[in-house]
């Protein structure tokens, strides 16, 4: 299992004020018991922390037209709404909630180009929460297919989640589907803004999996 970069430094601090703890319990403590216990306790958690900055090893499920998963997780948001940050106009609104136990990489969802990157600071409220995509952390990509159309991308961090890492923020950046857009950690949603005439694939309630489920066909 390949672990994300993101992770590397949270493992090491947590390998490191893990063993501090079971050397004070060995030579302090002295009981073997609770111990054994804290050892088992400590270990169960690494294997967690491991997992959810664990690399999925797929192929990238993409062709023209198409906008794929940008994340793993359900879809919990499928309606049409207005979109004030970059398109000022009326768009589809597919949101894709991510638990702690789903891989919480983000990627680009087609071919094209980024023509803005926005840093939101803001509250950490549940992602589920309907106003989180406008309260809460947050970041707002406005991206352009190779035919021209636009397409918004939020990253929202959740109660959890309390920190977006971005991995493109240079504005008019060429992306590639399957490429990194960024790493929400610990639990959070992603927000796609797609014209009004695209061809939804997917349903509220729908598990997706980032790089391989098609959320959309763009006309």
């Amino acid at each position: 299992m390949r672990i994300h970069k993101a992770g590397f430094r949270i493992i090491l601090v947590y390998l490191l004020i893990v063993s501090f703890v079971q050397l004070g319990l060995v030579f302090f403590i002295k009981n073997i018991y609770l111990t054994a216990v804290f050892g088992v306790a400590f270990f169960l958690l690494l294997i967690f922390i491991l997992r959810f900055f664990r690399v999925p090893n797929r192929t990238v499920n993409w062709e023209k037209g198409k906008v794929i998963a940008p994340a793993d997780g359900h879809v919990v948001t499928i309606e049409e709404v207005e979109e004030p940050e970059f398109l000022n106009a009326k768009a589809i609104q597919i949101s894709i909630f991510m638990s702690v136990w789903n891989v919480h990489i983000n990627w680009f969802p087609f071919n094209g180009v980024m023509k803005k990157y926005v840093y939101h600071p803001g509250k950490f409220l549940m992602a589920r929460h309907p106003k989180s995509s406008e309260l809460n952390e947050r970041t707002s990509l406005l991206l352009e297919t190779e035919d021209g159309k636009p397409v918004v991308v939020r990253q929202i961090a959740g109660i959890v989640a309390r920190r977006i890492e971005s991995y493109v923020t240079d504005d008019n950046s060429q992306m590639k589907a399957g490429q990194e857009m960024g790493f929400i950690k610990f639990g959070s949603r992603v927000d796609l803004f797609l014209p009004l005439d695209s061809e939804i694939k997917v349903k509220i309630g729908q598990n997706v999996r980032g790089l391989v489920s098609e959320i959309a066909q763009l006309s």
